[in-house]
């Protein structure tokens, strides 16, 4: 599995949560935070373009998302793109969370993190609402092929 579909850096999806809070909590004030979230998102595997459309949008985000899922060797991968910069780092935030991981340990990996981070607190309303639409779309990928 390779390009456009990001491919785990850590062992588990916990560990990549530990790792982001441990990288986060390197920087003074969510300004700096912000910035590298969004070279996060410019570091994202190139999204084709033809998937840019309806059936890739993601549902209840402010900014245009769109998200790819592939199942292989029992693992589900994925593959994503935003519009906006600041979302586009929080697609990769995401990815680095669940890309790579079993349907399983998706689906045992509670959105929860992205509050505890403090991630949706210290976004706009809409903001927020779209990074946990994003999570509620690669957990509800991860369940229609967990049966």
């Amino acid at each position: 599995m390779n390009a456009p579909f990001l491919l785990p850096e850590e062992e588990t999806a916990a560990e990549a949560i530990e790792a982001i809070r441990d990288e986060l909590e390197v920087f003074d004030d969510w300004m700096e935070r912000y910035q590298y979230i969004i070279e996060m998102g410019r570091k994202l595997p190139p999204f084709p373009p033809e998937w840019c459309n309806d059936e890739h949008r993601v549902p209840g985000c402010q900014s245009q998302v769109w998200l790819e899922a592939r199942e292989e060797d029992g693992k589900l991968y994925f593959a994503g793109l935003s519009d906006a910069a600041i979302v586009c780092g929080l697609v990769a935030l995401l990815l680095r969370v669940y890309s790579g991981r079993t349907c399983e340990e998706i689906m045992a990996t509670d959105p929860h993190f992205l509050r505890d981070l403090g991630l949706v607190q210290a976004l706009s309303t809409n903001r927020g609402n779209g990074v946990e639409a994003m999570a509620r779309a690669i957990r509800s990928a991860a369940a229609s092929l967990n049966v």
